[in-house]
């Protein structure tokens, strides 16, 4: 008379009320050459393993260039940031620049507008 089967680790291990003179050996502990299942569905289990296999790595390299990206992202961000503060910089600098030549002209004879009517008389 046998026990229900047990799930461990995804494979299934038999569990027998007879007096066998070995113990029984946990799934884990077996690898996949010990398994009992036929031919056949080891060349199924192994093409469904390859394709897993395929998409864990299809999936590691999408991550990685998500996270590639993502910093790509946050570098061009943080240049954006500087160019920006620099842009405030020079704006301001060439205000007080602007305010400084225009003064310089007003105090100036050579830049003072000329009274066209007071020449003629």
């Amino acid at each position: 008379m046998e026990l229900p089967l047990e799930e461990e680790d995804s494979t299934f291990t038999n569990i027998s009320l007879s007096d066998d003179s070995e113990p029984p050996v946990p799934a884990a502990a077996r690898g996949r050459a010990a398994s009992p299942r036929p031919a056949v569905m080891n060349a199924d289990m192994d093409a469904v393993e390859a394709e897993n296999q395929v998409e864990l790595e299809e999936k590691t390299r999408l991550i990685n260039q998500v996270l590639e990206l993502q910093h790509t992202l946050e570098d061009l961000s943080a240049r954006v940031d500087a160019v920006k503060e620099e842009n405030l910089k020079l704006k301001s600098e060439n205000q007080v620049l602007g305010q400084y030549i225009e003064n310089l002209m007003s105090a100036s004879s050579v830049f003072q507008t000329t009274d066209t009517k007071s020449k003629r008389k």
